[in-house]
Order: C-alpha cells, then sequence, then structure tokens
C-alpha cells in the first residue's frame, strides 16, 4: 500500500475544491455552481442493491441482512427521509412564487340595495389573479437556493444509509470477534481445569506439593472467571446489534450460531492505492458544497428585496341580483393595477437581511473548506491503519502459531515431569495472550477497512 500515492491525488482534488469555493463571489441574481468534481456519482450509485453488493465482499451473508434489518428501523435514516420531504416541499412553495397565483371567491347576500332602491338578494363569484414579476431574480434566487438545499438533503440520505452501514459492520465485527475471544477462553478454562484436576490426584499420591496443587487450582479458578467476563461482553455486544438492527435476541442467537464468521480474503484488505475522486462522492462534502450554493443564492435574493418590485394583478367576475322577481346579470372584468412599489426607509431592515445572508454564506464556505481537509485526512488515517494492520498481520499469526507449539510442548513435558507447573503456566498465559492478539488485530483490520468505507463516502473502485 503506498500512501504517498494518495496524498498527491487528494492534494490536488483539495486545492481544486477549494479554488471553487473561493472564486464564488455572491452576487444578486448568481448562484453558485458546482465544481466539476462533483459529477462523480453517488455512494453505490444510490442504489440499495449496490450497497449490499459491497459487503458480500466479507463472505458474511448474515451482514447485508442486519444492515438491510438496520436500514429500515434507523432513526438517522428516518430523519434524513423527513428532511427531503421538507426541502421538497420548500422547492416548490419557492417554484410557486415565480408564477402567477389564482384564487377564487364566491358571496351571496340579501338585504337593501341602493341600485333598485328596494329588497334584493345578490350573489357573485369570480377569480382574481396575482403575479408579482421578478425583475431583480429575488424569488429565482430563492428558488435556486432550494434546489440546492434539496440536492444536499438528498445527499446526507446517502450518507446515513453509508453510515448505517458501517455501524452495522463493525458491531457485527466486534461481536463476532467477543465470540471467537469467549471461544478461546472456554478452551482455556477447560484445559486449566484438567490441568488443576491432574495436579490434585498428583498431590493426593504425593508426587505434587500442595502449594503446586494451589497454584493450578487458581489459575482454573482465573480462567473460569476470564470465561464468564468474557460472556457477559458478548452477550453485550449482542443486545448492542440487537437495539440497532430491531432483531428479537433469539433469532439473532440462532443466526449467530448457524452462520459463524469466516475470515475475509487478504486481498480485500489489500489496498494499493485509492483514487482521489472518491472525496467527490462523500455526501457530506458534496451536502457542505450545496449549502455554500444555496447561501450564496439567498444572498442574491437579500440583495433584490433592496430594490423596486412590480406586481401585475386582474379579475374576471360574474354576478346576479334579484329583486321583484326580475333578476340582472353583471359581468365584470379587470387588468391591473400594474403596482411599482419602491423601498424607501426600513430602519435599515433590508441592509441588515443582506448583511445576515453574506454571514451565512461566510460560514457555509468555511465550513465547507473545512469539510474537504477533515475528508482527506480521515481517508489518510484510515490507509494508516489498514497499513498498520496489514504489517502486523504476518508477524501476529507467526507469534501466535509458534507460541501455541511451545505451549503443547511444554505440556507435554509436564505431563512427562519434566517441567514445572510454574514454566506451563507461564507458557498457557503467553499463547493465550498471543491468540487474543491475533483475533482483536483481525478485528482491527477489519475495523480499519470499514473506516477507509466511511470516509471515502461508501465505497471506492480501483
Amino acid at each position: 500500500m503506498q500512501l504517498t500515492q494518495f496524498k498527491p491525488l487528494c492534494m490536488a482534488l483539495w486545492l481544486v475544491l477549494l479554488g471553487g469555493c473561493s472564486t464564488l463571489a455572491p452576487a444578486p441574481q448568481v448562484a453558485a455552481s458546482a465544481p466539476m468534481a462533483w459529477q462523480a456519482p453517488l455512494p453505490h450509485q444510490g442504489s440499495l442493491e449496490g450497497l449490499a453488493r459491497w459487503w458480500t465482499q466479507l463472505g458474511d451473508p448474515l451482514l447485508v441482512e442486519l444492515m438491510e434489518a438496520a436500514q429500515a428501523v434507523s432513526p438517522g435514516v428516518a430523519q434524513a427521509q423527513s428532511r427531503i420531504a421538507q426541502a421538497r416541499a420548500t422547492q416548490v412553495a419557492s417554484r410557486a412564487a415565480l408564477g402567477p397565483a389564482l384564487d377564487g371567491q364566491a358571496s351571496a347576500s340579501r338585504g337593501f340595495n341602493e341600485q333598485v332602491a328596494g329588497i334584493a338578494t345578490t350573489a357573485q363569484a369570480g377569480l382574481q389573479a396575482s403575479w408579482e414579476i421578478d425583475l431583480f431574480g429575488a424569488n429565482a434566487a430563492t428558488k435556486t437556493a432550494a434546489d440546492q438545499r434539496l440536492a444536499g438533503a438528498q445527499a446526507l440520505w446517502h450518507e446515513a444509509r453509508v453510515s448505517v452501514a458501517a455501524e452495522v459492520a463493525l458491531q457485527t465485527s466486534s461481536l463476532r470477534t467477543c465470540l471467537e475471544q469467549l471461544n478461546v477462553a472456554e478452551r482455556d478454562a477447560k484445559s486449566r481445569g484438567e490441568t488443576s484436576r491432574l495436579s490434585a490426584l498428583s498431590e493426593r499420591a504425593g508426587f505434587t506439593a500442595p502449594a503446586t496443587a494451589a497454584l493450578a487450582r487458581a489459575s482454573a479458578a482465573e480462567a473460569a472467571a476470564r470465561a464468564s467476563q468474557q460472556r457477559m461482553q458478548c452477550d453485550v455486544e449482542l443486545k448492542t446489534l440487537v437495539a440497532l438492527t430491531g432483531w428479537e435476541e433469539p433469532a439473532l442467537r440462532t443466526r449467530l450460531a448457524a452462520a459463524p464468521a469466516r475470515p475475509a480474503p487478504d486481498a480485500l484488505f489489500a489496498i494499493a492505492a485509492l483514487p482521489a475522486q472518491v472525496l467527490a462522492q462523500r455526501p457530506d462534502v458534496y451536502n457542505a458544497e450545496r449549502e455554500v450554493a444555496a447561501a450564496s443564492a439567498d444572498v442574491g435574493s437579500a440583495r433584490a428585496q433592496r430594490y423596486p418590485r412590480l406586481s401585475l394583478s386582474g379579475s374576471v367576475g360574474a354576478g346576479w341580483v334579484r329583486t321583484g322577481g326580475v333578476t340582472t346579470d353583471l359581468s365584470t372584468w379587470t387588468i391591473g393595477p400594474l403596482a411599482l412599489s419602491v423601498p424607501l426607509f426600513d430602519g435599515g431592515r433590508r441592509a441588515a437581511q443582506v448583511d445576515a445572508a453574506q454571514a451565512r454564506y461566510d460560514e457555509a464556505a468555511a465550513l465547507y473548506r473545512a469539510r474537504v481537509r477533515q475528508a482527506v485526512s480521515e481517508v489518510e488515517q484510515a490507509l494508516v491503519r489498514l497499513q498498520s494492520t496489514a504489517e502486523r498481520n504476518a508477524s501476529a499469526r507467526i507469534a501466535a502459531e509458534g507460541y501455541r507449539v511451545s505451549f503443547d510442548a511444554t505440556e507435554a513435558r509436564w505431563r512427562g515431569g519434566l517441567a514445572s507447573l510454574v514454566e506451563l503456566e507461564d507458557a498457557r498465559r503467553t499463547s493465550l495472550a498471543a491468540e487474543n492478539a491475533l483475533i482483536a488485530l483481525q478485528h482491527e483490520r477489519q475495523s480499519a477497512w470499514v473506516a477507509l468505507y466511511r470516509a471515502a463516502g461508501g465505497g471506492w473502485r480501483e
């Protein structure tokens, strides 16, 4: 894995993004345009099937099912969907402001009518139309801002999906790691229990000192306590996964027992380089860039409010008056007035709105730059961790295998009376630590791979 191959690309993308943002000058009627880098597709092309296919690389079918269940009950995904609905409603409202509005009116009354000089029944119905002509682009800028925020909300929905998938993968890996370590702890407890039993028999026969037999009993008790503690930890991990996915605990226990984890292929973690373009698909960065564009449009809208406004209205109506058995029909229509509104004095309210919009734009631009820097940092950190686990993997395997062979040999010597119990326990403790370290390293390696998945915005193509 060559981290240096990734850095120049990351820095190049970072400079492009920051350059595009820094040249974005908010102005009336002008919305921020998206940099070319944002033409990249969404994570998994926005496809749930694509997301599922990505995780099948781990060779764990149960993991994909758990992710689908978590997606269905995730409050983060539900919140993201709600924000999309809100943004879409705002977009519809802003689009409607660009066109004319039409209202219907109807009324009826009975009483003295001056025109007929008597009691009459009067009824009328009509249509009232109005249209604000968008002279300086205030409404168009508002619509542009709504469009940008809708695009950002849709991107955040993809981010929520990616986050849920990563969280489930991490929790599932943590649980399976715990179960593997529980298996090791139970085997160790069984082995120490057998050693204690043999030591007790040897003590009664007079071949083993009482202190040595006490050491064996203490070692067995310690192993039993360690296995019990590990079992408790696995139960906690399981309940966390239950809460995350909404599955029933008995069903999850059954599925875990029926589908034990298989080690992921080493080739999966061998990442020589990562295209810098993957940062362009990060939904959070895309949303931050869309917010810059929306804030720029808001500035344009606020500035346009300081200029004259032109509106046109009209109406068409029909009515009738009935008195003394005689009905008179009345029809009317008007075009106008064509009204011009010129702001003269508002105590600085419109100027303050422009200042506030400009401040929000500056904030969005700063957050955007920071988000890009953070994205580059997260990818590089994940690559460093993944590289470190790859470098330690072979050594950890050799250590675990060597200490296991040493323990087996020491145990054979102890059974033959050629090694002390202290030597045996020391070899056992070292072998146990090495085996647990290897299991923990596998979890760390997968966690680094998942972190890279999240940092890359949801996968990558080499």
